[in-house]
């Protein structure tokens, strides 16, 4: 039997691509990592660079997957004005797994910027936390936090 060049050319490309093993996106393997490491946390859709996620203590919960100026963030949104301990819970695991730090650390950081937002000092904190990004708001109805860090570090 005789093939010809296009044909082994053909055969060649076909082994290759069984042969190389399939790799998920990086910002997949966290999201599922999250999934494995926090109770009732469930995975939704992802689109352009973000991926949707479900918590019962909150409102939206959402990873940021890396960019140009920010290598990860993680943001929750909450239904009240004051959120709950499992609210604060739920972002301090979801960030001690995202960027690799303790969570007693990143639970102290949540709380200090949830604990500053009232009429003192205003409905939107800003503050860096163990060299994270940690930010604050709310609303008349709700609040929400992200927790990011910038490529530079």
């Amino acid at each position: 039997m005789k093939y010809g060049f296009g044909t082994c050319l053909v055969l060649l490309l076909a082994c290759g691509a069984l042969a190389s093993p399939a790799r998920a996106d990086r910002c997949d393997d966290l999201a599922r990592q999250l999934k494995d490491q926090v109770d009732g946390l469930t995975i939704g859709r992802s689109a352009a660079n973000v991926i949707y996620l479900s918590h019962p203590a909150a409102r939206q919960v959402r990873l940021g997957c890396a960019s140009r100026n920010i290598r990860n963030e993680f943001y929750a949104a909450a239904d009240s004005r004051k959120p709950s301990p499992a609210f604060i819970n739920l972002v301090a695991s979801g960030a001690a797994i995202v960027f690799t730090i303790p969570k007693p650390d990143t639970l102290k950081g949540a709380s200090r910027c949830l604990g500053r937002l009232g009429i003192l000092r205003g409905d939107d904190i800003k503050l860096r936390y163990r060299r994270l990004d940690i930010r604050c708001s709310r609303s008349k109805t709700s609040a929400s936090i992200a927790i990011s860090r910038g490529n530079d570090e």
